[in-house]
């Protein structure tokens, strides 16, 4: 049976890449950081957990020395823009050198004859966000323009390190990507469940940073069917996890609107310069033609529908929210 080990995996990704792992008949491990943690909670009884923290190199050793995976999937460490501001040498820390920890853990195993040992590196379309290259694909030079671009950015250089070295390590630099489960602070799930607390009556208006940034959305459970085939493999390689497709935040907001049955959402929403990032990407939008052409991956759900999901749930969420008698 395969074993894989798995940070992050109570996470957005974390969470659908467990289910999808065990589903697949792979035995999962996963690094959680106290075992009182109430986050813990939605880890499948299934899982193997072992305490560690991206944090602190020795108990991260452990804690991969211990689950001996023939798969790393690195999904864990700070995930928001934002917060990388507020803390970048938090973020570079769980968000960069971990990496470096994790990798040399999987070297070592290796080297003690635990055969193909593998690493999927969780990196993001923000090493790109400092060109002007659109739309950016493997070969677009890395340009981070704020904290955790520049984690990410030196993780990406760290697999590849590794990987010359003669480790089977990847980087799947995925582009945004969202579902139900992102958590209310970034930007897409504060629209969609906005939207939803509007339509319920429940919220009044919805304060935003700059509308014109453009992204590339993508549905969250198939950009972790790119990680389970970035690992399956038969050769190591970088690839960019996109739909080739960017939208605005105004067009996120028609289309979570819409679904919420109210229509123009500009009585609604107001902005603010304290959400507008000190730097930030006009246009991220990627070239997933790599791993079509080579992994036969696609995406399967667009734009629209992905914001539709996410507003259903939320309306749900709201209904259930709502004083009796409502």
């Amino acid at each position: 049976m395969v074993r894989a080990f798995v940070t992050g995996a109570t996470g957005q990704d974390g969470s659908y890449l467990v289910e999808r792992l065990l589903a697949d008949g792979v035995e999962v491990h996963a690094l959680v950081r106290r075992q009182t943690e109430p986050e813990t909670t939605a880890i499948p009884a299934a899982v193997v957990e072992h305490v560690g923290d991206l944090a602190d190199p020795a108990t991260l050793h452990r804690a991969i020395d211990a689950a001996a995976p023939q798969i790393i999937y690195n999904l864990g460490g700070i995930s928001s823009v934002a917060a990388s501001w507020s803390d970048p040498l938090a973020t570079s820390a769980v968000t960069g050198t971990a990496v470096g920890v994790i990798l040399e853990a999987a070297w070592r195993l290796r080297e003690a004859g635990a055969g193909d040992v593998r690493v999927v590196q969780a990196s993001s379309a923000e090493i790109f966000a400092g060109t002007a290259v659109v739309p950016q694909d493997e070969r677009t030079p890395i340009a981070p323009i704020n904290p955790y671009g520049a984690a990410k950015s030196y993780a990406a250089h760290l697999v590849d390190v590794y990987r010359r070295r003669g480790l089977h390590a990847a980087s799947a630099i995925l582009y945004n990507h969202e579902s139900p489960r992102r958590p209310v602070g970034f930007v897409t799930r504060k629209i969609t469940y906005s939207a939803a607390a509007i339509a319920a009556g429940t919220q009044d208006r919805l304060v935003l940073g700059d509308l014109s940034v453009r992204r590339d959305w993508g549905w969250a459970p198939d950009y972790v069917d790119a990680l389970v085939r970035i690992a399956e493999a038969d050769r190591p390689d970088d690839y960019v996890v996109a739909t080739g497709t960017s939208h605005s935040i105004e067009d996120f907001l028609n289309v979570a609107f819409d679904e919420a049955g109210i229509g123009d959402w500009r009585p609604f929403v107001e902005t603010d310069p304290r959400f507008i990032r000190p730097t930030d990407a006009a246009e991220l939008r990627g070239d997933p033609a790599r791993i079509a052409r080579k992994l036969g991956w696609r995406p399967t759900v667009g734009f629209d529908e992905l914001v539709r999901r996410m507003v259903r749930h939320d309306l749900e969420l709201a209904r259930i929210d709502l004083p009796t008698g409502s």
